[in-house]
This record gives C-alpha cells, structure tokens and sequence, in this order.
C-alpha cells in the first residue's frame, strides 16, 4: 500500500495501512527526494484501533537481526527498507514526518500472511 505518495512536510503518513487480521510483520520501502539542507526525521508507527499509535520494533535490511523502536533521520535522496517486527499485535500502520525540512517523501508498505507477500488495503 502506498501511504504517502510525494508527501511533504510534517505529520503523519497520508495513508495507514491496515493488515486486517495478518499476524506477521512487513516491509516498510522509504524513497525520498531531497533539496537544499534536507532532513527529515521518521517514526514508524503501529495501532490496534487506528487511533492510539505506538513506535514499531524494526530493524533494518542490512542488519536483521538488531531491533530498534527509535526514530531515525535521513539527510539525502535514498531509498530505505525497513523490516517491521511483530512484539505485540496490531493491525494498522503508519509513518510520522517531523522536522521536514525540504525533503519529499514516497512510502510503500508490505505485509506477508506466511504464504504470500501481500499489499496492504
């Protein structure tokens, strides 16, 4: 699912994604294009009721296996993915921009139900 497509500024992700009744975790894809001094700091974010978000557990491609639930920064133009743990049991998910400064963000969110890598709806 896309939750944000070109999505400027501070706030969270134009889109949540919601995995229904999955139990496993996803992939979270962050693309962005930078301006002029760029920075903008991100937190990835899960719910059960699409109302009270929490900071995820997730770590990232490179390192698997090291899990953090902290926010992280991007400075340039790049392409992230996250992998998104499953401590606990939630449904929805998000991203929250802060302290944007001249970047746009596309995001992408996948999920697997074990048998197929799913798009969230």
């Amino acid at each position: 699912m896309r939750l944000s497509d070109a999505q400027t500024g501070t706030g969270a992700s134009t889109n949540v994604a919601d995995r229904g009744p999955a139990h496993k975790g996803g992939i979270v894809r962050i693309s962005t294009v930078a301006g002029a001094t760029p920075t903008c700091t991100y937190a990835l974010e899960v719910s059960v009721d699409n109302s009270t978000f929490v900071a995820c557990t997730y770590a990232d491609t490179s390192t698997p296996n090291t899990d953090v639930a902290t926010t992280f920064a991007l400075t340039s133009t790049t392409t992230v993915t996250k992998i998104i743990k499953v401590p606990s049991s939630w449904r929805y998910f998000r991203v929250t921009y802060s302290a944007n400064t001249n970047v746009t963000n596309t995001v992408d969110f996948l999920f697997s139900d074990g048998k197929r890598l799913l798009v969230a709806n």
